[in-house]
């Protein structure tokens, strides 16, 4: 049963604008029972505060009564246990109070449950669960075929949308031509209604009905208008086409405005097709994250049997086996066993971790070699996996979207238009003399098709598409239009260190032998080749080409490096303690050029025999070569920067002293990193957030444009609104500077889509006729509205151009 004030998240459909949110949230406040409502308009879903579970279906109606959708899933279960009447409403009752279900009705004749829920809150199986909690069972088909997802019905939304908008581009070509060229062909009009009427009536129906649905709650958007406009020009249409003698008693010509009508509709589903296509899916992003836990785990029982276990049924104590290359499932302890751990998804830092008995080991993370027990500590919405989820949710839905000029401007657009167009009939009626009525009807209709919005629609959508596609030919990924609108304000960038300024790969920098002797070089590679130290990598790669050599008695000793026998002599490869412990002496020279090294922030490695180290080897994560350029060329743009790692303060120094970054932080935890992108904007500044892991996931959701290394983890790339395909920094002043000029271009064409209109409703509406006896034919109109829709594109391609 849904706990008192529970919140409950209501993915949408349709609301895209700042303008659909707010009459979305009008519409909840009326709801009884929604003690809080938030739109958020980046993850497309509603958050209510309820306090009774059966508010959520009343909130479900009231959105859809307004015209927008909401993804849901409605299933039918047999329920199994049920002996009367009174248990099908007890086993009602059971699913109708679990959260996430809109409704549930069980017909004890059938023996069938009825249920509607939202599948990003619930599933079939939590509503079993619940079930059965009143002593009742549900016959569930195969999970596979009822597992419907928010993902496939957004793909079929889509698909939907796709054919819909071939098929009215198809049918609008021939009705165009005709009414462009051909007019006055035998049965013109009646080929031009045949080919119009299914792109208005039945493609173009949604308009009609979220009209309808929006004038009920007295309201009204661009559905509105395409829906006024198109169905005056369509039964206008119709009557002149069957009822021609009407106006030639009259002395006036009757045309018909099919081709405008049809047009209309096949630009506006176009523009929503594009702007489907450029939101990428919210969801994704999470549903990566949790796709990094594993589904079944091998618990050790108490009389030491495996047996396999569903994640979810894992409890806190369970000891857990974990083989190599397998995902760890939920936080613990090791209790036996040791391994490196790859936690670079949760820390961001590439070398693997070492992980001995008593150690903490987190969900998500990869096991690399050895195999190890460990004992559950933090299970389901415990885990720090979870706990990263939850952020990036709140991250993701707490930021608020820049409020797009149109959408303001569209909520008083439409009622406006209608307006004039309501006032150029009753003025025409009153002074327009005879012809009064027909000119005043032709004058409105004008007036509707000229102010169409499909120069406003197009004016954002086409130049964010140009210059999201010029951004993809330079290798940067941009998501959605905010960011793109958004990044030339930017005045601090927070950079990560790893993978993002240096390349995320520890290499060999540096190898200084004993007296330049490198003979056994064989000898260290065959022993690094054994070891399953993350830095024995950089030294085989380094090594490439040696031969390796028969080594005996092979011995990984934990967190010190790795012996070998050769040649009766024994090798040593490791840390400084390894050789202190052996009694192994270190020449001068070498031991100088260590500490060199070590001021420079890097890893030293030693090799050694029995007696005396024979070589000294640094290791360092290389800055990338573009990334002092790009540093400086953001500092010269006046760009404040910042770098943050869960590295030692001496490497932090180090690199920000090479790459010329005058802030930095060491030892950042991946949630402090978030707060301090919080900081910076509470002083006022336009934050950029770059990053490559999952630690920088939630810094990256917070900041106001958030980009991604695409040479990191998938989770960055999801949360981040821009990606950066070769991971080179120099493409974000180029980023920056793409969108200076596409925030130009959409106010050019958003200056020009108004002046359009301010210049084209008067005319159309008949200001000139007292004048010079000037009417503006609905035709020419039709005209007009699509070349000030073709000027703005045209506009927006310019953007091609420019470098």
């Amino acid at each position: 049963m849904a706990t008192n004030r529970e919140t409950i998240y209501i993915p949408l459909e349709d609301v895209e604008s700042e303008h659909c949110a707010l009459i979305v949230e009008k519409g909840l406040a009326q709801v009884k029972g929604v003690e809080t409502h938030k739109v958020e308009l980046n993850n497309r879903r509603a958050a209510i505060t309820v306090n009774d579970n059966e508010v959520v279906g009343e909130a479900v109606k009231a959105i859809k009564d307004l015209g927008y959708g909401v993804p849901t899933v409605k299933k039918t279960y047999p329920v199994l246990g049920m002996t009367c009447a009174s248990c099908a409403g007890s086993a009602e009752s059971m699913a109708k109070y679990t959260p996430g279900v809109v409704s549930a009705e069980v017909n004890y004749g059938t023996g069938n449950l009825n249920v509607e829920f939202l599948p990003n809150i619930t599933s079939s199986e939590q509503i079993r669960k619940a079930v059965q909690d009143g002593g009742y069972d549900l016959l569930l088909e195969d999970e596979s075929k009822q597992q419907e997802t928010l993902e496939a019905i957004h793909a079929e939304k889509f698909r939907k949308l796709k054919n819909k908008t071939i098929w009215a581009v198809i049918l609008s070509l021939p009705v165009v031509i005709i009414g462009m060229f051909f007019m006055d062909m035998p049965y013109g009009n009646e080929i031009m209604w045949a080919f119009a009427t299914p792109v208005v009536l039945w493609l173009g129906k949604d308009f009609f009905i979220n009209a309808w649905k929006q004038a009920k709650h007295r309201s009204a958007n661009m559905d509105t208008l395409v829906a006024l406009s198109t169905g005056i020009a369509y039964l206008f249409s119709v009557f002149n086409m069957l009822f021609m003698d009407f106006w030639h008693q009259r002395g006036l010509h009757a045309h018909v405005y099919f081709e405008a009508a049809a047009v209309i509709v096949a630009f506006i589903l176009l523009g929503k097709l594009l702007e489907e296509k450029a939101k990428g899916n919210t969801s994704s992003a999470i549903k990566k994250l949790m796709g990094l836990q594993p589904k079944t785990v091998i618990v050790i029982e108490a009389d030491g049997t495996e047996r396999q276990k569903a994640i979810e049924d894992v409890n806190a104590g369970d000891i857990i086996l974990v083989k190599p290359g397998e995902k760890i499932a939920v936080d613990g302890t090791v209790v036996s066993g040791n391994s490196y751990v790859d936690e670079s998804m949760l820390s961001g830092e590439p070398v693997p971790v070492l992980k001995k008995e008593n150690e903490k080991v987190f969900a998500g993370t990869i096991n690399q070699k050895g195999s190890f027990q460990f004992k559950a500590v933090k299970v389901g919405k415990e885990t720090m996996l979870a706990q990263i989820i939850k952020m990036v949710q709140d991250a993701q839905g707490s930021k608020a979207p820049v409020q797009k000029l149109v959408d303001k401007i569209a909520g008083i657009f439409v009622p406006v238009v209608m307006g004039i167009a309501i006032l150029t009939f009753i003025l025409w009626f009153f002074l327009g003399g005879e012809n009064g009525v027909v000119q005043g009807l032709l004058a409105a209709v004008t007036v509707l098709v000229i102010a169409c919005p499909c120069a406003l629609g197009l004016a954002t959508p086409t130049a964010i598409m140009v210059g999201v596609g010029k951004g993809a030919e330079n290798g940067i990924l941009i998501k959605d239009a905010e960011s793109l609108e958004l990044a030339k304000k930017v005045n601090a960038i927070v950079l990560d260190k790893t993978g993002t300024i240096t390349e995320g790969r520890p290499q060999v920098t540096g190898i200084q032998w004993l007296n330049n002797d490198d003979a056994t070089k064989d000898v260290l590679l065959s022993i690094e080749k054994q070891s399953e130290h993350p830095l024995a990598e950089a030294v085989v790669k380094n090594l490439e080409g040696v031969s390796t050599t028969t080594l005996s008695n092979f011995d990984s000793i934990t967190g010190k490096g790795a012996k070998a026998d050769y040649n009766n002599d024994t090798y040593y490869v490791g840390n400084k303690k390894l050789l202190a412990e052996n009694n192994i002496t270190i020449a001068d020279q070498l031991q100088q050029q260590a500490d060199e090294w070590g001021t420079q922030s890097k890893t030293v490695i030693w090799f050694a025999n029995s007696k005396q180290a024979l070589s000294v080897i640094a290791i360092s994560d290389k800055i990338k070569e573009t990334s002092v350029q790009a540093i400086k060329e953001m500092q010269d743009a006046d760009i404040e920067l910042y770098m943050l790692t869960g590295d030692n303060e001496a490497t932090a120094k180090a690199i920000a002293e090479q790459t010329g970054i005058k802030h930095y932080k060491a030892e950042v935890l991946p949630q402090h990193k978030a707060d301090f992108v919080k900081e910076l904007q509470q002083q006022g500044k336009v934050v950029a957030m770059v990053g490559d892991g999952i630690n920088d996931s939630t810094a990256l959701a917070t900041a106001d444009v958030s980009i991604a290394m695409g040479k990191g983890s998938d989770i960055a790339m999801d949360v981040a609104k821009m990606t950066i395909i070769s991971s080179d920094l120099t493409k974000i002043p180029q980023a920056i500077r793409l969108s200076k000029q596409t925030v130009a271009t959409i106010k050019q064409n958003l200056f020009w889509a108004f002046i359009y209109n301010l210049i084209g409703i008067p005319i159309a509406a008949g200001i000139l006729y007292p004048i010079n006896g000037f009417l503006l034919n609905p035709m020419i109109a039709g005209a007009a509205m699509a070349l000030s829709s073709v000027s703005v594109v045209s506009n927006s391609l310019r953007l091609k151009w420019k470098k």
